[in-house]
């Protein structure tokens, strides 16, 4: 009897595994919460403006930690991190979700990235191996030691910020988030990457981030041709009266 369960269990484990494998970018093994389990990608990092910021998992982000954030591993899983080109590796547990750019699989906290040199190239090819799971502490108390004063990000904005351009009703929408952290997360990527982005208010307490605005819509199709890559979702809209 015995013997039958645990082949049961083992089947529905492969058949997961193997469902979960089709769901993958291309390129990508994606990683189930087993030990033992890999996936492939591509890793960043992010430190301020989130450091003292509620994570997905209410625990408080602290830059210094080593911990990360995944879109789907559980909460307290423990991960080794190891990169592809160098072969330097760090053990990091996921507190977070994210990235949410499209082929990468992991956020780093700066203290993680460092540990691995990612700090300094922004970007690297990795490998993720599951190592085990744990339980998340949810962090209620003062927010983390840092050697510099905390920043956090500007509350979402209804037009664009000094610098973007000023006169056009056509935006590029990359995503519409339930979470505003998640949203502002979105933002501060593009804007990293140059990309004039903004947070606005949507229907059903929805966040919409939006690049632009542009003068055209021609002029806006071509902003969304190349965000499209890294923001698979993106898609012009009109503020235009009478649009």
């Amino acid at each position: 009897m015995l013997r039958g369960r645990s082949r049961v269990r083992a089947v529905l484990l492969l058949g997961f595994f193997i469902g979960a494998s089709g769901c993958a970018h291309r390129g990508e093994r994606v990683a189930v919460g087993v030990p033992g389990a890999v996936q492939t990608g591509y890793a960043s990092w992010y430190g301020k403006p989130f450091n003292g910021r509620p994570t997905a998992s209410g625990e408080i982000y602290n830059m210094y930690d080593l911990t990360a954030a995944h879109k789907t591993l559980p909460f307290g899983t423990r991960v080794r991190v190891t990169r592809r080109d160098t072969g330097a590796s760090v053990v990091v547990r996921i507190n977070d979700r994210g990235p949410f750019v499209r082929n990468r699989i992991i956020d780093l906290s700066y203290a993680a990235a460092k540990k691995i040199g990612l700090d300094i190239d922004g970007v690297a090819p990795v490998r993720l191996t599951v190592l085990g799971g744990g339980v998340t502490p949810r962090r209620t108390a003062s927010p983390p030691r840092s050697p510099q004063p905390r920043t956090r990000p500007s509350p979402p904005a209804a037009a664009p910020e000094p610098g973007t351009m000023s006169h056009g009703c056509w935006w590029v929408q990359i995503g519409s988030f339930q979470d505003e952290d998640n949203a502002l997360r979105a933002r501060e990527i593009l804007k990293i990457n140059g990309q004039p982005a903004v947070v606005m208010p949507g229907p059903n307490g929805f966040h919409r981030v939006r690049v632009g605005p542009y003068a055209s819509r021609h002029d806006a199709e071509r902003a969304r041709r190349r965000l499209i890559t890294d923001w698979p979702p993106a898609q012009v809209v009109s503020t235009c009266s009478g649009s």
